[in-house]
């Protein structure tokens, strides 16, 4: 009943609803021009739904919905709620936050280019995403060779004291802004240079160096004419690499797609100035052989919300419904008009042609590639069966370690993998509390002890293999507390870091793996993981534990100052670094406080 209230009273206007389970999960995210319509229509028996809709349908228990102002704004915020929410039911880019992009700081002064996974709406430029990360990188290093621009992270401004030149300046890697050598418009239309680069527009920018070189001849410049005529040179091997594929030298990305099953890859090739200057393939999931313009239309959407650059033309392989509404919202991002085509003949559709079959070759290729990543693992589970010839397959692994300094802060930690994939929710991490003093052997007893006396208390399934970070001593202290509580035939093994021997329960000498086994592989993950695990909880308690030590210590500091300055600053090193000035403006600190603290620190502080 409250369902279908919900479907009375929704609005006839353009918006985005939101369709729940019984678990308040966000399962659907949309858009329409009409609510009420679009909505409404999910529940009519008499439509055709395809059977992903009604499956849908089937779990719907509750309808959020946000009106718009236009279909467009609808759009956006259509493709912000999938991103946000990752529902099961949409079509979905893969992984798209973990595409590299080059960034272009043009905020700053003087701007550095770098590769980032993080895009943010900052005014500094973007460009990408890029699946291949090494195409990244070389674009990077072919950009430091043609444009001496800055790589460092310093924060230099126009207006502020020049600081010392680096290496780079010397080699002539760098302009040298640090030290007074470029001005901020020469440097900026380096950096406007660079733009084009990534843009694909070499064409372009070999116009204007050559434009720049004849200026720098006829003022008799000629070492500078020179350093130009080079930089257009290597500019040119670049643009022989690339292939002419449009005669009429216009921007175009080029669509098409490949399905098989709930996957599907968008291959999306570059042409600008004609010329073909790079190729991506995207994953999607969530899709359906049937339905290649809701593919196409989801891909749209997400990939073009992050892209700086919008060609004039994007070919797609098929018409898509929300035409219309998808060229307005790219006419707004790019400031000028945008126009979807799907060309039926001549040299755009072969380059349609070209995009099909490179999505169809790049699927095939992920398809084997992620059936072997997720059978690797589960090799390695089935060769430590038969190398530790174990009566069933330790699909459930436990490894512990041990962390402390001398006994000081001693922690323990719990590691889980399951199929050979670790399970991080189902980590553990430990304090030692019967121990005292540089103990290991103690302590793994005592972390054992708790883990599987609590396993037992609550009736549930001990693990298929344990694993311990260490030789004979550790596995015979843990098998003596296995002994105690009971716990018999229980698989066990310590497995000693130098040689990477593992011991096992009554066998003397110890086992070697072969080095290139994927069983080896699987164990050193999960006792690295362990280390990694228990080292991390040491520090934390350390650091916290050597803080709060020390602020106590200070006369007039109590546990609400003490924690207000580390809030206020963040950790004890900013404070030992702050003034007296700096102490004071944190609220409860008083100009005489301060400078009992800013004594006290400097007193009790190493230089």
């Amino acid at each position: 009943m409250d369902l279908k209230k919900q479907l009375d009273n929704l609005p006839d206007a353009s918006g985005v609803y939101l369709m729940k389970n019984k678990a308040g999960e966000v399962i659907y995210v949309g858009k329409a021009k009409s609510l009420r319509k679009r909505v409404r229509s999910y529940f009519q028996k008499s439509r055709n739904h395809s059977f992903k809709t009604e499956a849908l349908v089937k779990r719907i228990a509750d309808i959020d919905y946000i009106i718009t102002d236009s279909e467009v704004e609808a759009l956006i915020l259509e493709a912000t709620m999938i991103k946000k929410h990752n529902p099961k039911f949409n079509i979905r880019l893969k992984d798209d936050k973990t595409y590299p992009y080059i960034k272009v700081t043009t905020n700053e002064d003087y701007p550095r280019v770098f590769k980032t996974r993080i895009v943010k709406k900052d005014g500094d430029r973007y460009f990408g995403p890029y699946t291949d990360v090494n195409a990244v990188h070389k674009t990077l290093k072919l950009l430091r060779d043609l444009f001496p621009l800055r790589d460092c992270k310093k924060n230099i401004s126009c207006k502020e004291k020049k600081d010392r030149a680096c290496l780079n300046y010397h080699i002539e890697k760098c302009l040298g802004p640090c030290v007074n050598s470029v001005d901020v418009d020469e440097y900026k239309s380096m950096v406007d240079e660079v733009c084009l680069f990534l843009k694909g527009k070499q064409q372009n920018l070999i116009e204007e160096l050559k434009e720049e070189m004849e200026q720098a001849a006829d003022r008799q410049e000629f070492e500078q004419a020179a350093e130009l005529r080079d930089q257009i040179e290597a500019i040119k091997k670049v643009t022989e690499n690339q292939k002419v594929v449009s005669s009429d030298f216009a921007d175009q990305d080029v669509m098409a797609t490949s399905h098989q099953d709930d996957l599907a890859c968008v291959q999306v090739m570059a042409v600008r100035n004609g010329r073909l200057v790079g190729e991506e393939d995207f994953i999607m999931e969530g899709t359906t052989p049937e339905a290649i313009d809701e593919t196409l239309t989801a891909f749209l959407k997400q990939y073009y919300m992050n892209i700086n650059y919008i060609p004039k033309e994007i070919l797609l392989e098929i018409e898509i419904e929300d035409k219309e509404i998808m060229e307005d919202w790219l006419n707004e991002k790019r400031g000028s008009r945008v126009y979807l085509k799907t060309p039926q003949h001549g040299a755009k559709r072969q380059l349609i042609n070209m995009a099909q079959r490179n999505a169809k070759y790049n699927l095939k290729d992920y398809l084997i590639k992620s059936d072997y990543k997720s059978r690797k693992p589960l090799k390695a589970v089935k060769e430590l069966q038969t190398y530790l010839d174990l009566e069933e397959p330790p699909v459930r692994i436990e490894g512990f370690d041990i962390s402390n300094i001398q006994g000081t802060d001693p922690v323990a930690s719990l590691v889980v993998f399951e199929n050979g994939t670790a399970q991080k929710g189902d980590y553990r991490r430990f304090k030692i509390k019967t121990v005292e003093g540089p103990d290991d052997f103690g302590m793994m007893q005592e972390v054992v002890k708790r883990r599987y006396s609590r396993l037992l208390e609550e009736d549930i399934k001990l693990p298929d293999l344990i694993l311990i970070d260490g030789g004979k001593g550790q596995l015979n202290a843990v098998l003596e507390v296995l002994d105690e509580l009971g716990i018999d035939n229980q698989p066990v093994i310590g497995l000693a870091k130098k040689e990477e021997e593992i011991f096992v329960e009554g066998q003397s000498e110890p086992i070697i793996l072969p080095r290139d086994s994927e069983a080896l592989y699987l164990l050193q993950r999960v006792r690295d993981e362990a280390h990694r695990f228990a080292v991390n909880y040491h520090r934390k308690l350390r650091s916290r534990r050597v803080t709060h030590s020390m602020l106590d210590d200070i006369p007039g500091i109590g546990q609400k100052r003490r924690e207000r300055l580390l809030q206020y600053f963040g950790s004890l090193d900013k404070v030992r670094k702050a003034s007296v000035e700096e102490l004071s403006e944190v609220k409860g600190i008083s100009e005489q406080i301060a400078t009992t603290v800013y004594n006290y620190l400097r007193e009790h502080t190493r230089p």
